[in-house]
């Protein structure tokens, strides 16, 4: 089912987590919190809209983390009834995309539900003091295209970095459904 995400509620505080990799690794909130800010991004494995824009992704995630910013990736679907979102596979499509993001297991989907997350992929921009900024899509390219590519992801923390606020138009992300139990 395609869902896409509400609007931006600005300075919502991001929620506290404190979640780990599929290798026990625990990462929080405040632990990646970079000096610009932090991207929150819910996503999985198997969602055709995150394979799709996975390789894009990953080279924005890797420039928003050389700009000051930390990134956490979330996957919060219930893996029991999607084995492909597993955590031993997660480790295995992190490693074969080069994520340099932690990829956290939310195992009770507590996070994802005090985020609001939608679908996958989600995207949430805070600014350094941990204020909603962005709620947005990663880019204005269609799935697996990125010619004409805008990148509103990038543009929209550049200016959070910069100003404090995201913009004040944003193109809500759209994808498959996070998978509740």
């Amino acid at each position: 089912m395609l869902l896409q995400t509400p609007i931006c509620d600005f300075g919502t505080p991001a929620p506290d987590f404190d979640l780990a990799t599929p290798d026990g690794t625990r990462h929080s909130r405040d632990d990646l919190m970079g000096e610009a800010g932090l991207l929150v991004v819910f996503m999985c494995n198997h969602c055709p809209y995150v394979i799709g824009v996975i390789d894009r992704l990953v080279a924005d995630i890797k420039t928003l983390q050389a700009n000051g910013f930390g990134v956490a990736c979330i996957m919060s679907n219930d893996y029991r009834d999607y084995p492909a979102d597993a955590p031993d596979k997660m480790a295995a499509f992190a490693q074969k995309h080069g994520l340099s993001a932690p990829y956290l297991v939310d195992e009770n989907q507590r996070v994802g539900r005090a985020y609001g997350a939608v679908c996958t992929p989600d995207f949430f921009g805070y600014d350094a003091n941990g204020g909603l900024q962005y709620r947005g899509r990663l880019d204005s390219a269609g799935m697996g295209d990125a010619t004409n590519r805008v990148p509103e992801l990038i543009e929209a923390m550049s200016a959070v970095k910069e100003t404090d606020h995201g913009p004040q138009d944003q193109t809500p992300s759209m994808g498959c459904s996070i998978k509740w139990r």
